[in-house]
């Protein structure tokens, strides 16, 4: 796994390729081993949350290679720069506000406080919802004070199911899902999640798996990928 994706000459969005790269080696680094942060308190008292089917998630790995630009349908349904508000999965009952997030001193990616788990949170360093790119959107699968939190059941998600990202100029932004993939902490996707893509692109990032009662933490990353609709 890269630490760092290959330089690429895959259009981000104008000033987005500045800003993903002004993430630093860090980031992306201390990311990829912690899988963005996610991690639980107790979940003795909360059920297993859902993992992604097999037939739900195929092999993201062989088109980790962005594809060459083209004039079509895509890219004229890309949306200018604006910052995302709420996000609505129907599927498994998501209705939520959106925080941004940044960057800790230590380079890790900051994730919504534990105590306000109903939240989810878009990583503000990269695309936002509807541009040219991948927008990052991360949240809680549960905590010991309240349970199941924002994308405990985002492991459900099938493709085709709709995403939608209402946003800070009144416009919304709508994806489809592609497929769900469970991933080891230890090989977390950096390149498919925060990498460069031609197209408005969207990864929802929680935790999943097996949880580890001595490390606190669970041991994998359940993503989201999926693709914005012509509007």
């Amino acid at each position: 796994m890269a630490l760092w994706p290959k330089a690429s000459t895959v259009r981000l969005g104008g000033r987005h390729e500045i800003q993903w790269r002004a993430a630093g080696v860090f980031l992306v680094a201390l990311t990829a081993l912690t899988g963005v942060g996610l991690l639980g308190a107790s979940f003795r008292e909360t059920p297993r949350p859902p993992q992604p089917a097999a037939e739900a998630a195929p092999d993201f790995a062989a088109t980790s290679a962005p594809a060459t630009p083209t004039a079509g349908p895509t890219e004229r349904a890309h949306l200018a720069r604006s910052e995302p508000v709420t996000i609505t999965v129907k599927r498994i009952g998501v209705e939520a506000k959106i925080m941004n997030l940044g960057v800790k001193a230590d380079g890790t990616l900051e994730v919504p406080p534990l105590d306000r788990a109903e939240l989810a949170g878009w990583y503000s360093r990269g695309p936002s919802p509807g541009e040219i790119g991948n927008a990052v959107i991360v949240g809680h699968v549960s905590t010991a004070e309240k349970g199941p939190a924002v994308f405990f059941e985002l492991g459900a998600l099938r493709p085709k199911d709709v995403i939608s990202i209402a946003r800070k100029d009144g416009t919304t932004a709508t994806f489809t899902v592609d497929g769900v993939k469970s991933y080891a902490k230890t090989a977390f996707p950096t390149d498919l999640v925060y990498g460069p893509s031609d197209k408005p692109s969207l990864r929802l990032v929680t935790c999943g798996g097996e949880f580890d009662s001595a490390i606190r933490s669970y041991e994998d990353n359940v993503i989201v990928f999926a693709t914005a609709v012509a509007t």
